[in-house]
């Protein structure tokens, strides 16, 4: 199976392990990419002949020369909707990285170029494989809480800087942390309560990376270098953390909010809560929800790799520990890579279809107008996305 690949970045790099460590024939036929000579050191590192790999700084390019089984969108968000119209004029199975688009503009395009294609489209969501959510959606479904009446989600990101100090700040190019963030819990919620969102309400706060130092200020130019919290001498060398970026988090520029919640909805009539903080390290990490009903709770928590099921009527707690918290994204993106392979060979569905994304975002887009403007965000009839 010839892939080809449309933004070679981090998250590319990383994703195609996933396909050939499954050893079912994939290879990189082609690259699409501003910088090819990045993208040629970082396939070299896999050990891949880039003299068999073709590349382009033209995605139409590529696309019009190669015979590809799948395409693969890694470029910056803001890139995602142009990039994958591209691929379903073409109709070609495509793996696509969310979020599918940064604006409802985006989605609409989306929405009407999928109905118009044969392309079968595997979004990147891949908490909704892991098996810690499979686990809890088992349990939802057999009915041992009862109904779900009530959810309280939380993403409490323990390697957050890495949204000021990087090209993340940037919103124009991601959309914003609902989009960069909650776009995937939100899908995983989705899932397990296997509902239709139908409003949703939204506060956004920047408490802690916010300043008054100049816009473009670089850690190494800065004259507090040697002592400010966020700068890469102090994260590396006395706080034990990732570098992941040397833009300064106190400037003028940093954009994005440091937390927010979101409030949803859905066409029951239950509502769930969700809150993200980008401020919280180490051990605070938490990423989860409760999910309550009349006959019991189930919490569970990526980071900790467990679910806990407490019964309302008998005095039993039952907790499942799993292992897979230090696989790629807690194990969702083996999921995902083997979904993507049958979709490719025509032997499966998504698992994860353009829909989603789609209903995912636009939960997104809603909560950050909700944020900005004060006010409840309702989905139009049709877009609310249907049940996951």
């Amino acid at each position: 199976m010839r892939i080809g690949i449309i933004g070679y970045g981090t998250r590319m790099h990383y994703f195609i392990d996933r396909l050939l460590e499954l050893e079912r024939g994939v290879e990189v036929a082609a690259v699409a990419d501003i910088d090819l000579e990045k993208a040629k050191r970082m396939l070299a590192e896999k050990g891949i002949d880039t003299e068999s790999v073709s590349f382009y700084t033209n995605a139409d390019e590529m696309l019009e020369r190669e015979r590809l089984n799948g395409v693969m969108i890694g470029t910056r968000c803001s890139l995602h909707a142009p990039m994958a119209m591209k691929v379903l004029k073409r109709n070609i199975p495509l793996f696509l990285e969310k979020p599918v688009g940064i604006t409802l503009a985006d989605l609409t395009i989306l929405r009407e170029a999928v109905e118009a294609s044969d392309s079968k489209v595997v979004v990147s969501f891949p908490l909704r494989n892991t098996p810690l959510a499979k686990l809890v959606k088992e349990i939802v479904d057999s009915g041992r809480i009862g109904t779900v009446e009530h959810v309280q989600a939380v993403n409490n990101v323990p390697y957050g800087s890495v949204y000021y100090h990087s090209w993340y700040r940037d919103e124009n190019e991601t959309g914003g942390l609902f989009l960069q963030k909650a776009t995937h819990d939100l899908d995983c919620l989705n899932y397990l309560i296997g509902l239709r969102p139908l409003t949703v309400a939204a506060m956004e706060s920047k408490q802690v990376f916010k300043g008054d130092k100049p816009a473009g200020l670089r850690c190494g130019d800065c004259d507090e270098y040697y002592t400010c919290p966020e700068s890469p001498y102090v994260l590396k060398r006395f706080r034990q953390e990732e570098v992941t970026g040397d833009g300064c988090a106190f400037a003028v520029d940093t954009g994005n909010h440091d937390s927010a919640s979101i409030l949803i909805r859905y066409e029951t009539g239950m509502h769930a809560v969700y809150s993200q903080n980008f401020y919280a390290r180490k051990s605070a990490g938490r990423r989860g929800a409760r999910l309550i009903g009349y006959e019991g709770t189930i919490e569970f928590d990526w980071y900790r790799d467990e679910a806990i099921v407490h019964m309302h009527g008998a005095p039993r707690t039952e907790t499942y520990k799993l292992d897979a918290s230090k696989l790629p994204h807690f194990g969702g993106d083996s999921a995902l890579a083997m979904n993507f392979i049958g979709v490719m060979k025509g032997e499966e569905k998504s698992a994860t279809p353009l829909s989603m994304g789609i209903s995912s975002a636009l939960m997104c887009l809603k909560a950050e107008q909700s944020a900005v403007t004060g006010t409840y965000q309702s989905f139009s009839p049709g877009w609310a996305g249907g049940r996951a």
